[in-house]
Parts: C-alpha cells; structure tokens; sequence
C-alpha cells in the first residue's frame, strides 16, 4: 500500500511538472506572438527588403578595386544606404527590422525578359512589411516611346508583384544619376500601386556625393558611386519618404 501511495504522488509531480512546462511554453509563445511590431513613423517595418542594383549590394571584384560586399562605394557596410536606413529605424523604435538586401541589376538590364516569378521566389517568400526599390542606373536609355513603354510595364508588373505578396509599404527610389525620361516612369509606377517616390535626382548633380572626391579609385565606375557623403544623402531621401504617410 505505501509503493502505490509513493506511486501516486511520483504521478501527480510529474503531471504537476507537465503542466507547468506547457504553461510556460503557452506562455512563451504568447509573449512571442503579441510582440509589437515596429513602428517607424506610422510605417510597420519588422521586415525591410531592399531591392537594388550596386549601389545596394556588390560583391567583391579585385579586378576593379572594389573590396567590399555592400553598397559601392560606401567606406564600410554600416555607411551604405541600407544599413543607414535601418539604424535610422533602430534609433526611432529601439528594434532592428529583419532585412534582405539583394542585387536585381539583371533586372534593369533585362528588363523586358524578366522572370518576376521565379527569379524573386525567395523575395516575394520573406513577406516584407516595408520594400526600397533603388534601381534605374543601368536601365538602358530609353531613347524611343516603344522602351519606353515596355520598362513602363515591367516595373508595374515588378511592384504589383511585390504588393500582392505582403501588401507591403512600397518606396521607389529615383536614379543617382538622374535622368527624366527613367525617373517619370520609376515615379508613374510607384505612386500607381500606392507607393512614396523618393527622388534622388539633385544628389547626383553635386560632385560632393560621389565617392571619388572622398578617396583615389582605380576604376572610373566604382568612383562615380556614391561616397558615404551620397550615401546618407540617399538614406535620408528614403527616410522621409517612409516617414510621408500621405501617400
């Protein structure tokens, strides 16, 4: 009769620990789940994309000089737009935004022929909160009205795409190195699927921006970048796009 009250007791401290476990786990996971979400400036960004072309994201390339793996030709990573962008978000809201940062220069270049679908699989999968689309510079001239029309509609079909996936606030980001006929259209689609343009175009007429008043390059192409000084000056046009919430 003692073995089976000591047996008893050794089950009810084992479904007494059980329950404590699944409380705390229940409890745990409560706390995950109503985690608040960042806020920046009236904008959710607990997931940043950053869609972009060198100026976003390069690897290294010795044969040109360029070392780095971030925005060219940012000093370091934390002086290239994107990661200036998201300090600015962690300084304002304490937290810093789960990001993706990925290079669509093919994009630009082949734009007629893009695969949206499937060579933005993993992209479209992240489920942004908030996308900074910074391309235009290698667009090819868009010298007649057919390219014209035909970059039109594959930068509409690149930003519905990416606002069927999440919904995402969407900034589109004018070219550095500007030009009217590419920023019109960057600036058309943008505000078509309710975005915020961020024009960029006087940065890149001040000679102060570019990254080759700031230090010698090797390569012509890598010192018309933006320096740190074009940099920030492209982190804060998008900053304040975010922050215009009058869309």
């Amino acid at each position: 009769m003692m073995r089976a009250s000591l047996l008893r007791v050794h089950q009810s401290v084992c479904v007494i620990a059980m329950l404590l476990v699944t409380l705390h786990f229940a409890l745990s996971t409560s706390s995950f789940a109503e985690e608040p979400d960042i806020d920046f400036n009236g904008t959710k960004a607990n997931k940043v994309l950053f869609l972009g072309n060198s100026i976003t994201l390069h690897g290294p390339k010795p044969d040109i000089g360029w070392e780095g793996n971030w925005g060219m030709a940012a000093s370091a990573k934390e002086k290239d737009y994107v990661h200036l962008v998201l300090k600015a978000i962690a300084q304002q809201t304490g937290k810093t935004p789960e990001s993706m940062v990925v290079n669509i220069a093919a994009f630009e270049r082949q734009f007629e022929s893009y695969d949206i679908a499937s060579e933005l699989e993993q992209e479209l999968a992240f489920k942004p909160d908030l996308v900074i689309v910074a391309i235009g510079e290698n667009v090819p001239e868009l010298s007649t009205e057919q390219l014209q029309a035909a970059f039109r509609s594959s930068m509409t079909k690149l930003l519905i795409s990416l606002k069927q996936s999440s919904d995402p606030d969407i900034v589109v980001r004018g070219c550095f190195w500007g030009n009217r006929f590419k920023d019109q259209i960057l600036e058309e689609t943008c505000k078509q699927v309710g975005g915020r343009f961020a024009s960029a175009y006087t940065l890149g007429v001040d000679e102060a921006n570019y990254a080759r008043l700031e230090r010698e390059f090797t390569h012509q192409g890598v010192a018309a970048h933006p320096g740190d000084r074009g940099m920030q000056a492209i982190a804060d046009v998008i900053v304040k796009a975010i922050a215009n919430n009058a869309k």
